[in-house]
């Protein structure tokens, strides 16, 4: 077989058969395919598609490329929720504890940004000490334990995907759905989970721009979920705007923290609620939406939502002090307040943008050795549909270096006032169970 016939097949938009599959992924992580040859497959890739059948053998190819997690030792149904990665996105640190404190098992796997946003990985070790690289052994027990355990993904874990998602950043192929389907649902499943729940974003904050791409990359997961006989299920949610209040690493932790004692922002709120009533119904904890609800809004009241994220962080020996009191966390050197010039309706708020200016200050990376400044970030005060006096707090700018030049006239465009009445957005579009 020649690597060159397969880039001609998908080229001339024929489909590639499980063989042929097989050949790429082996050989591209033994080695033995040049990088040059797979930018030209993954190109005709991009623009050429693949079918449902053709998904799902490339997920598997590159699912068993490395190993594959055996949670069997765990008792009962496991649980995993993945997004497609957002501003401002805390959610597995509040969603996964509300999960866990209804009975559920979250085994939780998760990575590091790189981009206009930090992954869950470089908020929690804004707690001090916490560890994120657990043994196979560990994370079992904990999860056995405590129901609850967050960690990184291990270097044996879908190698084929490193090597791909590493070419495909520098030859502008990111962006196919079929290529991210297979990407996300190979780590998923190579997770080992019972259940998938997958929040899929949309807008100029995430991977697909309209919510009819999103409902078209969340079809693909599911249909590949299917393939491997997965119970998966997805919400679309809006990222035209940031998720929560908080942009950078420990403010989001303090932001998933008051959440889970009931004071977290309204839109991200109803977010963990929608998503965890799904994730409860999955593992037959709730026999349907509205006692699922109850539940989780039981255990934030109760205090046992919080209680579980207490013993996850200290299972994995991060300072609890600083969950208990979040004041704790990092600080920054400076807070400035960023009052309005305008008056209005914000209109729209450019969750991108906004993403981009807190990694300026340190809180995500432009490239992957660049280090993550846990004290830095963005508050936002004000945010889609509310109105705004001149003067009035527009957000909080916490920083430990003087602001780069053109940063505060960059983070005034963000904002686009109306004298109209603007509603708020619609956060979850729809969901595809």
């Amino acid at each position: 077989m020649r690597f060159v016939d397969l880039i001609e097949k998908k080229k001339q938009k024929q489909p590639l058969t499980k063989e042929e599959l097989h050949f790429f992924i082996t050989g591209y992580v033994r080695g033995d395919i040049p990088d040059y040859q797979v930018s030209a497959l993954l190109m005709a890739i991009y623009f050429n598609g693949m079918n449902a059948q053709e998904t799902a053998w490339l997920t598997e190819e590159m699912l068993y490329s490395g190993d594959v997690i055996d949670l069997s030792a765990i008792s009962g149904r496991k649980c995993d929720k993945h997004s497609t990665g957002g501003v401002g996105d805390k959610t597995s640190l509040s969603l996964a504890p509300m999960v866990a404190a209804c009975g559920a098992k979250v085994a939780k796997m998760s990575g590091r940004g790189l981009g206009h946003t930090g992954g869950t990985l470089d908020k929690v070790e804004s707690v001090n000490g916490f560890q994120v690289m657990r043994t196979q052994e560990q994370f079992i027990s904990q999860v056995n334990d405590i129901g609850l355990a967050l960690i990184g993904q291990t270097a044996t874990l879908v190698p084929a995907d490193k090597k791909l998602y590493a070419l495909r950043d520098v030859t502008a192929t990111v962006n196919s759905i079929p290529l991210i389907a297979s990407s996300i649902m190979s780590k998923k499943l190579a997770a080992g989970s019972d259940t998938i729940l997958l929040d899929v974003k949309f807008g100029e904050g995430a991977f697909m721009e309209t919510s009819d791409k999103a409902k078209e990359l969340a079809e693909a997961m599911i249909a590949i979920g299917s393939h491997f006989g997965k119970d998966v299920k997805a919400l679309i949610s809006n990222m035209n705007q940031p998720l929560g209040n908080a942009i950078g690493n420990a403010l989001e932790v303090k932001e998933a923290i008051a959440t889970l004692q009931g004071k977290g922002p309204e839109d991200f709120t109803q977010l963990c609620l929608e998503a965890g009533s799904i994730m409860l119904m999955q593992t037959g904890i709730a026999r349907d939406e509205e006692n699922a609800r109850k539940q989780l809004l039981e255990v934030i009241q109760n205090g046992k939502a919080l209680e579980k994220l207490v013993a996850m962080v200290a299972a994995q020996e991060g300072d609890v002090e600083q969950v208990l009191h979040p004041e704790l966390l990092p600080q920054a050197k400076e807070i400035l307040e960023v009052t309005s010039r305008e008056e209005g309706y914000v209109k729209e708020l450019h969750a991108l943008e906004l993403g981009t200016l807190a990694m300026k200050l340190g809180a995500g990376r432009m490239v992957k050795e660049d280090p993550v400044d846990p004290a830095v970030g963005i508050v936002l005060n004000k945010k889609d549909g509310d109105y705004v006096n001149k003067g009035d707090i527009l957000a909080y700018v916490h920083i430990n270096h003087p602001l780069p030049q053109h940063w505060l006239e960059d983070f005034y465009q963000t904002y686009v006032f109306t004298q109209e009445k603007v509603e708020k957005q619609k956060l979850i579009h729809d969901i595809i169970r």
